[in-house]
């Protein structure tokens, strides 16, 4: 009886001691086959299409082309794509925006190497790839409150040590205007001031100081 074709593996991350790790773990799986790998997400599209891997390992951090606008450019071209978001971003946010963006999965770099495998597999079959732990952090913040993309920028400036008055001149809008934008903001992340609010929005992956 012939045995079942691997499943075949892109590996897409800026990192070679990331990339030679996991296909080191698939190396050591009958039924997995790392056939390409990716250093950034222009050249994990290129990857894709010389080689249709049934399965994408996506890092979300990489030069030139990041992993969400990746897998975003590979699912538009190739619908029927399935990838994997691998991160060290472990925000309930970060999460949602890579399942928005089409991801079927969603893996942190320090998970044990079953939950890797076991989503790898999962992946393929159809199903989500949502280990335990990932699921739980979505479960904390459930409903989703998302922020408006201008509360997002008016946050992201304000953890940049901006004052109103400045954030104001910044985005060309009035001090009252970013008030109001901060009050919202202080609301939406039950946080008490403007400094548990950048902390919280950091912790969730609501914004970056990278």
């Amino acid at each position: 009886m012939t045995a079942p074709s691997p499943i075949t593996i892109l590996t897409a991350d800026d990192h070679p001691l990331i990339r030679s790790g996991l296909a080191a773990v698939m190396s050591t799986e009958a039924d997995l086959r790392v056939v390409a790998e990716a250093a950034n997400g222009e050249e994990a599209l290129e990857q894709y299409r010389a080689h249709r891997p049934d399965v994408v390992l996506m890092d979300l951090r990489m030069p030139v082309m990041d992993g969400l606008s990746a897998t975003k450019a590979i699912l538009a071209e190739f619908p029927d794509a399935k990838i994997i978001a691998l991160t060290t971003y472990d925000g309930d946010e970060d999460v949602h925006r890579a399942l928005a963006a089409g991801a079927q999965g969603y893996l942190l770099k320090d998970m044990l190497r079953t939950e890797v495998l076991s989503a790898v597999r999962s992946v393929h079959r159809g199903q989500r790839g949502i280990p335990p732990a990932v699921a739980a952090r979505l479960a904390e913040h459930t409903p989703r409150v998302a922020l408006t993309p201008r509360e997002t920028e008016v946050l992201q400036l304000v953890a940049q040590g901006l004052s109103n008055v400045q954030v104001a001149a910044r985005i060309g809008r009035t001090e009252g205007t970013v008030k109001v934008h901060l009050k919202n903001i202080l609301e939406k992340l039950d946080a008490d001031d403007r400094t548990g609010a950048v902390t919280t929005a950091l912790q969730r992956g609501f914004i970056r100081l990278d």
